[in-house]
Formats: structure tokens, sequence, C-alpha cells
């Protein structure tokens, strides 16, 4: 590691020394970019889809139809709220606010950036930091399943008590997944702390393989490759996202979970959805791709880690993976219910389970660096997972029809009609049409029948 991380990196002691005007300005920060990060991701999937599916998108408020959100934010507002007469009052209120204050909760223990200076306080660009950050998060995401559960039991109606009930049932299935896959991030770089597994990622500079040393990153995305794409593929289940939106599943449940909200109810439920994606992709981009870090060929600058630029590397790419999660909607159809629970139970389990072993005896192995372990097993195992997701499937041979399976019939059997036969029409039909056609003849092409 350079001198330049060295200087940069905060470490678990430079939390807690911040004057409280520095605290209170953070947590403004991390509460506004969940906001905005609402408005502008709400606009940046309606742009997106629009470009994948050749239309145009939101483009009439505001330049390129940037307030086109804010002018539907305000209409949900003044719309009339509707309170369903067999909901529980209390708990149907409560509900939504669960999921927003979860999904921003996480925020808090993101890190944004390395050490600066503001005002001439040297502080770390991030609202705080414990040993067990990453716990913090698994709990916040955890708990904000609760929201959409509460949400669909006091409705008081079928179809969101159905769709509170998938989602229950979806984070339990891919909790487990992502869970093991912070497993293994825990094992290579020996703490829970967002800003220590941060602080390791820039550790790998260098490579020694046989003798030779050669430049490597550090990324976990590289070195823990198969863990990675699981952690993705749940984070993707987590946040109800396509083709893991079974809780809201229009096709089949109205709108699931909150078919009984309206207004700010409503709106607030879609706010804790694309909270949720944008802190997701920030602990994604946090765990595996090297936190604020700079990708190369960037890192050549030696003022890249350093400052205020980091800032930029790291919302560059939570967009990055913003879009991913618009990609896979526009992409991909909803799974069914079956498939999306074998898939998490018999596919990314059992994978994950057998790599963390596999992870555990390349750390026994003394004698060979760890990076050099993990690239020369992470990545192979990577790539032979992506190519079993996502090999395309042998297509069915079609099936022979009815006048093929009679052609193709074993020698000795029972004859069988020809399939085309068609039944004559009915003595009564015949003499009705026999009737009727001098009369047509007579009126002329012009005759219509009444």
């Amino acid at each position: 590691m350079n001198a330049v991380y060295l200087a940069q990196d905060p470490t678990l002691a430079d939390f807690g020394r911040d004057p409280w005007w520095l605290v209170l300005g953070k947590i403004v920060f991390a509460f506004a970019l969940g906001l905005v990060a609402t408005l502008l991701g709400v606009w940046f999937e309606r742009r997106v889809v629009g470009y994948m599916q050749v239309r145009p998108g939101p483009n009439q408020v505001g330049p390129f139809g940037l307030l086109q959100t804010l002018a539907d934010g305000l209409k949900m507002a003044f719309k009339e709220d509707i309170l369903p007469r067999a909901a529980d009052k209390v708990v149907y209120f409560f509900a939504p606010v669960i999921s927003v204050v979860c999904a921003v909760t996480a925020l808090s223990v993101i890190p944004f950036g390395p050490m600066v200076s503001i005002f001439g306080h040297r502080t770390p660009l991030q609202v705080t930091d414990v040993p067990v950050a990453v716990l913090v998060l698994l709990a916040c995401s955890s708990l904000a399943v609760y929201g959409i559960v509460l949400g669909g039991w006091a409705s008081g109606s079928t179809y969101p008590l159905l769709g509170g009930l998938r989602s229950s049932a979806q984070m339990i299935s891919y909790e487990v997944a992502m869970g093991l896959s912070i497993v293994a991030v825990f094992m290579t770089a020996g703490t829970m702390s967002t800003s220590g597994i941060v602080a390791a990622q820039g550790d790998a500079t260098r490579l020694s393989v046989f003798g030779t040393e050669i430049p490597a990153p550090g990324w976990y995305a590289i070195l823990l490759l198969p863990s990675f794409v699981i952690f993705f593929i749940a984070t993707v289940g987590e946040t109800n996202r396509a083709p893991f939106d079974l809780p809201e599943a229009e096709s089949e449940l109205v709108a699931g979970f909150m078919t009984e909200y309206s207004s700010l109810k409503f709106a607030l439920f879609m706010l804790s959805e694309y909270v949720a994606m944008v802190t997701m992709s920030a602990v994604t981009v946090t765990l595996f791709l090297g936190g604020w870090r700079a990708p190369w060929p960037i890192t050549l600058w030696e003022g890249a880690n350093s400052g205020w630029w980091p800032m930029l590397w790291f919302f560059g790419k939570v967009i990055m993976l913003v879009f991913v999660f618009v990609w896979l909607r526009g992409t991909l159809p909803r799974l069914r219910y079956d498939q999306f629970m074998r898939f998490g139970w018999k596919v990314l389990l059992p994978i994950n389970l057998v790599w963390i072993l596999v992870l555990a005896g390349l750390r026994s192995i003394e004698d060979w660096d760890r990076s050099s372990k993990l690239i020369a097993v992470g990545i192979p195992a990577g790539i032979l997972l992506l190519a079993t997701l996502f090999w395309p499937a042998r297509r069915p041979q079609p099936k022979p029809t009815l006048q093929e399976q009679v052609n193709n019939r074993p020698p000795g059997s029972f004859p069988l009609p020809p399939m085309d036969l068609q039944v004559p029409p009915s003595p009564r039909i015949r003499r009705v049409v026999a009737e009727r056609e001098p009369a047509n003849i007579a009126a002329g092409p012009d005759s219509r029948e009444v």
C-alpha cells in the first residue's frame, strides 16, 4: 500500500471526535441523498427503459424531463388518502415508515470517501462506523421487510396479504445466500468494519506469482468473484426488483402488498424501494468494488484517492450498479414463484456453501500468497458459476404432430383413421343452406342477410 492510501484511510479511532454540527451535517447529507436518489432514480429508470424500448420517456417537465418525478410526487401529495374499512389503522400508517427508515439508516455506515478537511476539521466522509458495521447493514435489510409484511397484513385484503407473505419468504430465502457471501468478505478482510473492508481492498496492489511480481487489483469482486455474483443476485431479490418482484406482481396480485395504499403512504413505499436499491448498490460497491477507491487506470494519478475526488468514483460505481438494476427490469421477465424459491435454495445456497469451504481450505495453505490463491481459484470458479447460471439451455425438440404420430405408429398396431377426417354437416343444416342459396343469387352480390 502506498503512502497516499496510508494517509487517507480512516480507522475506527477517527470516529466519535467530530463536533455536533459536523455530525448533524453528515446525517442531513445521508437523508438528502436518499430523497434525491429517489427523484433521480425514478427519472433514470424511465429514461433508460424508454431508450431500450425505443421511446423517449419523460421529456416535457423540466430539461430532459428531470422535474417529472417531482411533479409526480406533488401529485401524490394532493391525492385523496383512502383508508380501507377493514384496515388496522395504526399498523397501516406505520408500515411504510418502517421501510423508509430502515433503508435510510443503512446509509449511516457507508463510507463515501476518505479523510477530508471540512472547515478545518479532519473527518472521514462517513456518518459513523462500528466494528460490526456490516451486521448493521444486514439488520437494516432484514428489518425493512417488516414494513412490507405489516403493510400487506394491515390492509385487510387478500392480495396485499399474499404479497406480504411472498416478501417474507423471499427475504428468508435470499438473506441466507447474501449472508454467506459476506462471510467470504469477513474471512478475507479480517474485519467487519466497512471502512476497514475498503482499506483492505487497497492492499493487494502487487502479486508474487512464481517469483515474479505483477500488478493486480485488490477488489473482492475479482478475488471473490463467486461471492460477488451470488451477493448481487441476492441483492436484487432483497430489493424486490425484477425479475424477482413477486411481492408486487401486477399480473397476479394487482399491485401486491401496496394495493390498498394511496397518496403519501404509497409514495413512501415507492421511496423505500428506490432508496433500498441505491443503498444496496452502495453496499455492493463498499464490499466488493473497492468502495471509494478509483479504478485502474485512474489510480496511476497519485491524487486519485485523496481529497474529494473519491466521492466521484464512489457515486460513479453506484450509478453503474443502478443501471444494472434497471437493465434487468427492462430485459428479464418475472420468474414464477416456484422457480424463484428453487433458485435460491437449490442453486445459490449450495454453491455458496461449497465456495466458503474452498475459501477456508485456501486460507490453510501458508506457502502461497493470499491474493495469488484467490485469483488462481476465485476467478475460474466465478467464471464457471457465471457459465452455469447463464449458459443457454438446449432448445427442446418440437413435439410431433398428431398426423406424424399416426404415420409413425409401430408396425402391427391397430389402424387409425386419418386425423384430418371432417365430420359431415347434419341434414338439417344442408337443407337450410340449399333453401337460402337461390334467394341470395337472385338478390345480387350487394345483398346482405339480416
